[in-house]
């Protein structure tokens, strides 16, 4: 073998050796592949996604962008992979997700936010009183839906339920005659969730007693202070019946438990490991949602503004996510 062909042999098998190694080395930004998120309509799904876009696009230079659409569409574009990443998929919920999962088509990766919940509430100051509005405790004894039959009290109440055709009105109706509420609260089902938000708003800014459904992460959860009222442990046969429109309502119980996580095609899973790394140590905490989702109410900006806002000021929570190189990049993409 001549000196020059030993030169192009060893000059080839550099170039072996170094595309291989750049092949090992390679990331799913890395070679230029768009990171796609579900375009989440909802506030907190809204959000959570602009935080997350920034993080990746910032941190880790992707390529990101995000579709419209409702839940069930964007579910199941996750599971044609025309979507990779559904920010704030509850779990078990979907009947499109639940078929995505038994076909391996999607995973459930990490904990978006933990300890969100749905029930009945009513407003801190109907417990404990509100001395700097003065406003005195009309049920100091108050804890579960089964004192909500007060003997002392006989003039009726009124039940703020969810908007008619929503799941949750079905249900808590159901409560209402399962708990024996009938004859003592109306129930009261505002035309819009907007409509909801206005008539809990405007009676906390009053002082006035109000029981309702709700459920977290919201704005009216980061902005006022309210008790959720006890319910007998949830089991399913009876969730069934009062998840039924024929069920029996001879029982009532608690909303099931709530299991949030980011939603990931499964073949994007297996192709960007160093995304799924970020998603598994990305959980918000639920007070921080509900807090920017009250800033994003009162200052009448929208997700981005808000998941700006976030990373500006809570560098303690989601550093802890990246690599301290992503780090400074993000907070110099910030400024």
């Amino acid at each position: 073998m001549s000196i020059s062909t030993m030169r192009l042999t060893f000059a080839a098998a550099g170039l072996m050796l170094a595309a291989s190694a750049s092949g090992a080395n390679a990331s799913y930004c890395g070679d230029g592949k768009t990171v796609t998120f579900a375009g989440i309509d909802w506030e907190s799904g809204a959000f959570i996604t602009e935080v997350m876009k920034t993080i990746l696009s910032k941190g880790y230079d992707c390529q990101v962008d995000s579709i419209p659409g409702n839940s069930v569409t964007l579910e199941q574009a996750t599971a044609n992979n025309d979507v990779q990443i559904f920010a704030e998929e509850w779990l078990g919920r979907s009947d499109v997700w639940n078929k995505a999962v038994e076909e391996k088509k999607v995973v459930a990766v990490g904990k978006t936010f933990v300890g969100a919940s749905e029930g009945w509430f009513v407003p801190d100051y109907v417990v404990h009183g509100d001395p700097a509005r003065n406003i005195e405790a009309k049920a100091p004894d108050l804890k579960s839906v089964s004192q909500l039959t007060d003997p002392e009290e006989p003039s009726k109440g009124r039940f703020l339920n969810c908007p008619s055709g929503w799941t949750c009105e079905g249900v808590s109706t159901a409560k209402l005659e399962a708990y024996k509420l009938g004859e003592t609260y109306v129930n009261f089902r505002p035309g819009t969730g907007t409509a909801l938000d206005a008539a809990i708003t405007s009676a906390y800014l009053q002082g006035e007693p109000i029981l309702f459904y709700y459920w977290s992460p919201t704005a009216i959860m980061g902005k006022f202070k309210l008790i959720q009222l006890e319910e007998p442990a949830y089991n399913e046969a009876c969730w069934k019946e009062l998840s039924s429109a024929n069920g029996k309502r001879d029982e009532g119980c608690a909303f099931p438990s709530v299991d949030v996580a980011y939603g990931v095609n499964s073949t994007f899973a297996s192709e960007a490991p160093e995304i799924v790394e970020i998603l598994e140590k990305a959980t918000f905490p639920l007070d921080e949602v509900n807090a920017s989702l009250a800033y994003m109410a009162d200052n009448k900006v929208d997700a981005t503004a808000a998941a700006a806002e976030f990373l500006k000021t809570k560098g303690d929570i989601w550093s802890k996510w990246v690599s301290d190189e992503a780090r400074g990049k993000i907070e110099a993409g910030l400024k």
